[in-house]
Parts: structure tokens; sequence; C-alpha cells
């Protein structure tokens, strides 16, 4: 019977049905042939599956990142950071890991920041006269920063799938982002050295001072947000609230660079994405609970474990099998899926909820970058007006510093648990 519901949700999939339906479809179909199930508990599971506080966050993330880009927030942070690091070696590649950093800290998605961010990047390193091919790899390593650094989209739903704090798993994920933005920046300067990149700027205390001054409103947003849910001003959830209002009031009072038509088009997008995810979610309930109320989550861990017991190697395995799911599957809908199977099998070894949480996102980041279905490498080739499968080419190189990364994440716990363990516990 579990071999019909994982056949029909593979054969859903191959077809083209959208991933929601096919969860639902596949789950129906075997409440049908198991028979002693009521077809009604479909339709309990997957309300039960949104009717959840934290997913309150979605849309107001989503909103958030998008009002930043219609309101020309983004370029005051672009000038902001190429005047903090444009003037080293390689200036703009730095320039667009540190813009990254600060809009992960207003955003939470890896999408916003290729498509929004990246659009100011690209066109600029194109003007400085770097090759097209660096400059569209490092903008779309630099957008995996984004749901790493709270507050983080792809966090909220594991939060929600695993029954673990998100105040928590948004402290685990600032010194990861941090480390995979030096990382990054660490790559840039090597390529500088190989290839002769020269500064892109003369440093200037007064130029830092005007650009710091005009872009002193949006970057407080990441300090806004962290001291509020540090302090226990608003929760997590609250959180993205507030940073809606805040990215609103700087469009449509401080700088009035936002319309009412403009304000329009961002809630309309908003809608239409919330709802795919919260459908995604709802299916995802339903799968999992089937999943779960089956036990194959404990055969999982049974056939695992038999093969080794040592943690470090079970982690590898699931790495290894994160990394080839994130290369065919949407992040929304891998977290709703997996997390339900993967998580029994890591509170076996002794791996913290939390820690897991990051190690997965961290994995389906990596993901967006790599084909058949990244969806950031169909962004950035739109953007930059190339072909997919140059952009994928493009990428692949940024690979090694986000792989770094994710074992040191991986394998230093400690420093992914540092934060919530000291805000927290």
């Amino acid at each position: 019977m579990i071999a019909a519901l994982l056949l029909s949700f593979a054969v859903l999939l191959c077809v083209g049905v959208p991933v929601a339906i096919a969860l639902g479809g596949a789950s129906l179909l075997y409440i049908v042939l198991e028979g002693t199930t009521p077809h009604l508990v479909v339709i309990y599971r997957m309300m039960a599956g949104v009717d959840s506080f934290p997913l309150l966050a979605i849309p107001f993330f989503i909103m958030a990142g998008s009002l930043m880009n219609s309101a020309g927030i983004t370029e005051r942070i672009y000038d902001f950071a190429m005047a903090l690091v444009g003037w080293l070696k390689g200036g703009l590649g730095h320039v667009n890991v540190v813009g990254s950093v600060i809009f992960a800290g207003m955003s939470g998605t890896a999408v916003a920041d290729a498509g929004g961010l990246g659009n100011i990047e690209i066109r600029a390193m194109r003007d400085h006269g770097y090759d097209v091919d660096f400059a569209v790899g490092i903008t779309g390593a630099s957008s995996t920063v984004g749901p790493i650094i709270p507050p983080s989209l792809p966090l909220v739903i594991y939060g929600v799938m695993a029954n673990a704090s998100i105040g928590q798993l948004f402290a685990a994920g600032l010194l990861p982002g941090l480390f995979m933005a030096a990382t990054m920046m660490a790559m840039v300067a090597w390529y500088a050295h190989v290839r002769g990149f020269n500064a892109d700027a003369v440093f200037s205390w007064a130029v830092l001072a005007h650009t710091s001054k005009r872009a002193f409103l949006p970057l407080m947003t990441p300090v806004l947000l962290i001291g509020g849910m540090t302090t226990g001003v608003f929760t997590p959830t609250e959180a993205a609230i507030a940073a809606t209002a805040y990215a609103l009031f700087l469009g449509m009072v401080v700088y009035r660079t936002l319309t009412w038509r403009g304000l329009i088009r961002v809630s309309m997008e908003t809608i239409e994405t919330t709802a795919i995810v919260l459908l995604i979610v709802a299916g995802a309930s339903i799968f999992g609970y089937i999943i779960t109320t089956t036990r194959v989550t404990d055969e999982i861990a049974t056939l695992v474990l038999s093969v080794t017991s040592e943690p470090w190697a079970v982690l590898m395995l699931v790495n290894i099998f994160l990394l080839i799911v994130g290369c065919f599957m949407e992040t929304i809908a891998a977290i709703t899926i997996l997390v339900p199977v993967l998580l029994p099998l890591m509170e076996k070894i002794g791996v913290d909820p939390v820690h897991f949480g990051i190690i997965m996102v961290l994995n389906l980041m990596i993901g967006l970058l790599t084909p058949p279905v990244g969806m950031v490498l169909y962004i950035l080739a739109r953007v930059a007006n190339i072909s997919f499968e140059r952009t994928t080419k493009a990428c692949a190189p940024f690979l090694i510093p986000l792989v770094i990364s994710l074992l040191v994440v991986t394998y230093w716990p400690e420093m992914v648990l540092f934060l919530p363990n000291y805000f927290y516990r």
C-alpha cells in the first residue's frame, strides 16, 4: 500500500501535475485502496495542516520582500554596500555578497533577492566590465543566504512541520549565514587575484556617511526584527507583520516611491504565492499523516541505521539525499514532505531538531542552483538574458563555498546552536 502511495505520487509528478495536487491525490488514492479510513480524513488533515498560527508569517514575509523591491529600497542597500566594500579588489563581487546579507535580514527568500537585488547587481557588474558568468554565479550563490539569515520563510515552514521553535531556528541561522558570506567573499578575493580584478570604488568616509544616511532606515529592519524577537516585544510570526508594516511605511510615507497601483500589484502577487505555498502545506499534511501513522518513518530509520549507526555517516547520507532531492523538488514541498520522514531518524542519532533545520534548509538552498528545478537559475537566466544552460554553468563553481559551509554547519553543531542556547535555553 505504501508502495502504491509513493508510486502514484511519483507518476503524478512525472506527468506534470502540481505538487500540491500530487500529494493530495496520492493520499486520497491510498485511503480509497486501504479501505478502513474515512475519506473525509483527507479534508480534515489538510485543514489541520494549514490551521497554524506560525503560518501567518508566510504572506507577510513574502509581501515585505516584494515591497522592498518595489519601493526602490534595494537600490539604497546596494549603494551602501558599494561604499562599504566596493574599494576591495573584485569590489562588486564583495558588494554582491554584502548586499545579499543585508537584504536577507528583510525578506527571508532567495527568489526575492535574486529577482530584486540581483537585477541591480548583474547590471552594475556588466557596466564595470565583469564577465557575465562571474556576475551571474556570485549573484546566485549570494542569494542563497536569504533563507538562512533571519527572518526566513523556509525555516518558518520547517518549524511548523517539526514542531520546533521558530525563534530558535531564526537565531540558529545567523552565524551560519555570516559564515556562508565569508566563504563567498573569500572566493571572490581568489577570483580577483587570479583574474586581476581591480577595485570598483575609492573608499571615502564622506560617501560612506552619505550612503549610510540614505540606507539608515532600511538597515534598521534587521535590527527591528531581531531586537524585537530577542527582547520578547513580538513573536517571530508577529515579526513578519512588523517587517511588512515597516516596509510599507518606508515606501509610502518616508520615500514615497511606492504608488497605490504598485501596492495592489504587490498584494496580488503575495496572495498568489501564499495560496500556492499553503496548498502545498495542506497536501503534504495528509501525505505526512499517512507516512507517520503507517510507521514508515521508523522503517526508514531502522534501514539507515542497519547500514551505519555512526552519526557522522548518517548525516553524510542524509546530506547527499537532500542534495539530490533539491535538484528535483521545490523547497517548500521538500520540507513539508521530508521532515516527518527524516526528523525521527535525526532524533535517534541525537541531532537537535534546530540544528537539523539549518542543515535541511541549507541543502535545499543549494538545490536552488542545481538543474532541473533550480528556481534561482531560471530567474537569473531571465535577469541576465542568457540561456539556462549557461546560467547553470556559471553558478557551478560557486557551489564550492556553499558545500564547504554545509559541511561546517553539519559537523560543527556548536556554531549553529550557540545563539539559540544563549537567548532561549
